[in-house]
């Protein structure tokens, strides 16, 4: 290997990597990347931000160094030679139907489904299970390319109305619109500047919440501030919806309503960031009540309205109860004294609760697998749900007059199955199973545990081909997310089968931060205790290698947004750990996140710079201020697409410019732009496909693995 001294060309000879031989790939040369002498103080500490002219997405510099490193990544990418052939593999195993669970709404059943391939899943509707449906609402017409998507929809009460939200390009901004259900006709209705809303329906109208216009120039990267809510009644212009809740004292706090079935209650829910939330609630049936009222007082804990009975108020905390419990409360006595608890907390993490038939499905982590039971809305137990094993299920709910639902479920090695469940025996039986081309009796998923650095019992789930040897040279994709209460649990993966097929382990890290086990668990990593989460990454796979799964030059680790941060922390803090880093859409620089968009919200997760011991933590592990020139990097696949405006792009592009100047190693970094897309949601197949045949064939490259 020859490097050049000014880190610009590296040269990768004819070599064996893992026993196979990889044709030469041709000398590397990153975009230059001026360094500008901006330097900010923070509480007495100056820090160097040499890259910031490209957090302006706008600039014409920004625009030519995106496109010059994208050529550069495609270059690298073109050149391994089973690119085309894992694309096209991904193709035949993403190439089957997909279909969702039915609802019914007014006189129609209505579900999801993708033939295969198709950029966006579509909308039908039956009147019968059994009859012959029809396309309701087909989002791939509304884009040439696919890259408009649906977000948020509702059916009003009575089903004569469908309100949909729509997302372009990726962004978080949405549009909405209403149909009407019998002719299937676009209604004059057009909302603009939605963003983080639901849709609640209340007679001819819905409650939503939207922000002001913002400037065209920034609308992607400045901060989000003054989100309002408002009541959109069928058939009015924007400018006559009614404002129901703003609050120009508190620029950051967020709201939306939510009403309950019967339409008596409206339910507003407050917050101030990622974790904690304030309740009011307006009873509708009281002539005497003109406002909402407080129901409970925020932002310690994160309180949540399942429904009513009557006049009583059916409610899932963790206030007392860091796994939740449900209580009633009478919203005209709402102190805590007067709470009756239906059910109380158990060991398990309560991670939700619907509802249908007049019944409450409480859903539970067990070990970071399902759980779900059935009780009345007393608090009675009345049983629970048989699931066919170690999975994910969701979808428990239906209207109170109604007998039955359907819900899902999932595992690492089965494809989303669709169940008919009947409320009142109690019996789920199968009413649609995917045929995805491959033998899912040929693979299995066995959950380990390891012990973490302070001495935490830490899950992993690893699922692979069977027969698979400890010789301790299997590559592995070590995922995980650790964050803002938000649980990962096994699902299917078409991009992860691949990966198994090939002879690899997929490995999942039940990380602290997220809700696996609660809401301790969250705590245990938020804030200043977020090392503990890159701690317990580091931990699997240190395990994974004592236990002779694999090795160092084996180990690809892999995370998106949150879990982007993960990577670049652990790839910075023990870089020789890992032989390929994919840090996605990712969280990079500590120090200046909660200046863009809804970064502000985060500060309740993380902390922020703007206070001077949050800072001295942030500091210690913000990936973009831990990379050091000199170091040995993992081969690094940096991805994220120019209309994410989550985590805005140019986390990822002052990263990837300061590891293209810092490493010292001979192995690649490199970036990946998407164009039209976001931070994830809504992307369509034909951008998925490729962005995950680039991302595995970098992978495997590098991890020397062989194409079977």
């Amino acid at each position: 290997m020859l490097k050049l001294i000014n880190r610009r060309w590296i040269f990768m000879s004819m070599s064996l990597i893992g026993g196979q031989a990889f044709a030469q790939q041709q000398p590397i040369v990153y975009p230059e990347t001026k360094k500008v002498d901006t330097v900010d103080n923070y509480h007495g500490t100056a820090i160097a931000d040499p890259y910031r002219w490209l957090e302006d997405d706008n600039s014409e510099a920004t625009k030519e160094w995106v496109i010059a490193q994208n050529k550069v990544t495609q270059e690298y990418l073109s050149k391994i030679p089973f690119r085309a052939q894992i694309k096209k593999r991904l193709e035949e195993l993403w190439n089957y139907p997909k279909n969702g669970a039915p609802s019914k709404h007014g006189d129609y059943y209505y579900f999801f489904k993708n033939d295969g391939l198709q950029n966006q899943s579509v909308l039908y509707r039956s009147a019968t299970l059994n009859g012959t449906p029809e396309v309701f609402l087909d989002p791939n017409k509304l884009s040439a390319d696919g890259t408009v998507a649906l977000g948020a929809m509702s059916f009003s009460k009575d089903g004569k109305y469908f309100a949909y939200l729509v997302a372009k390009a990726g962004s978080d901004w949405q549009e909405g619109y209403v149909m009407d259900v019998a002719t299937k006709q676009l209604l004059p209705d057009r909302l603009d500047w939605i963003k983080f809303s639901g849709l609640s329906w209340r007679g001819n109208g819905f409650y939503y919440s939207r922000y002001d216009k913002p400037e065209e120039k920034s609308k992607l990267s400045r901060k989000n501030e003054f989100q309002k809510v408002y009541y959109h009644q069928v058939g009015d212009p924007q400018e006559k919806d009614v404002l129901v809740y703003k609050d120009d004292a508190h620029p950051l706090r967020m709201g939306g309503i939510s009403v309950t079935e019967d339409e008596r209650f409206l339910v507003l829910g407050l917050t101030e960031g990622t974790s904690g939330r304030e309740i009011w609630y307006r009873d509708m049936e009281d002539p005497n009540q003109k406002d909402f009222a407080l129901l409970i007082k925020g932002f310690e804990y994160e309180p949540d309205v399942i429904d009513n009975d009557g006049a009583t108020l059916l409610v899932r905390t963790n206030h007392n109860a860091p796994n939740y419990k449900i209580v009633a409360i009478d919203p005209k006595h709402p102190e805590e004294a007067n709470w009756k608890v239906l059910v109380p907390e158990k060991k398990e993490a309560l991670e939700g609760v619907g509802t249908g038939g007049g019944k409450l499905f409480l859903s539970y982590l067990a070990d970071a697998s399902s759980k779900v039971y059935q009780y009345d809305y007393k608090g009675k137990l009345e049983h629970e749900l048989r699931l066919p094993g170690i999975g994910s299920a969701s979808g428990f709910g239906s209207k109170k007059d109604e007998n039955e639902f359907f819900y899902t479920f999932t595992s690492f090695v089965t494809p989303t199955t669709v169940y008919k469940y009947d409320i009142k025996t109690g019996q789920s039986t199968v009413y649609d199973k995917a045929a995805v081309k491959f033998d899912p009796s040929k693979f299995e998923t066995k959950q380990v545990f390891f012990t973490s650095k302070d001495g935490t019992r830490v899950p992993v789930f690893l699922s692979y081909k069977k027969g698979i040897r400890l010789n301790g040279d299997n590559p592995v994709l070590l995922y995980g997310y650790g964050g803002f209460n938000i649980a990962i649990t096994p699902a299917f993966s078409v991009s992860n089968l691949y990966f198994m097929e090939q002879g690899g382990i997929y490995a999942v890290v039940s990380l602290r931060g997220g809700s696996e086990y609660g809401e301790a668990w969250h705590k245990a990593g938020m804030m200043e205790k977020k090392q503990n989460v890159f701690d317990d990454f580091i931990g699997a796979a240190e395990y994974l290698i004592s236990a002779k799964y694999t090795n160092p030059t084996r180990i690809a680790i892999q995370g998106g947004s949150n879990g982007g941060l993960l990577v670049g922390a652990c790839m910075t803090q023990r870089p020789e750990l890992f032989k390929v880093a994919l840090p996605a859409v990712g969280v990079m620089d500590m120090l200046r996140f909660q200046k863009f968009t809804i970064g502000w919200a985060w500060a309740t997760e993380y902390g922020s710079s703007d206070d001077a011991e949050q800072f001295k933590y942030l500091l210690k592990y913000s990936p973009l201020h831990n990379l050091k020139p000199g170091t040995a990097y993992p081969a690094t696949l940096v991805t994220t697409a120019d209309h994410d405006d989550r985590v805005v792009p140019a986390h990822s592009f002052k990263f990837a410019a300061t590891l293209q100047a810092d490493n010292a190693g001979p192995n690649p970094v490199l970036i990946r732009i998407e164009s039209q897309a976001g931070h994830g949601a809504g992307k369509p197949t034909s951008k998925k496909i490729e962005e995950v045949a680039d991302t595995w064939a970098f992978t495997m490259y590098n991890l020397g693995m062989k194409v079977k």
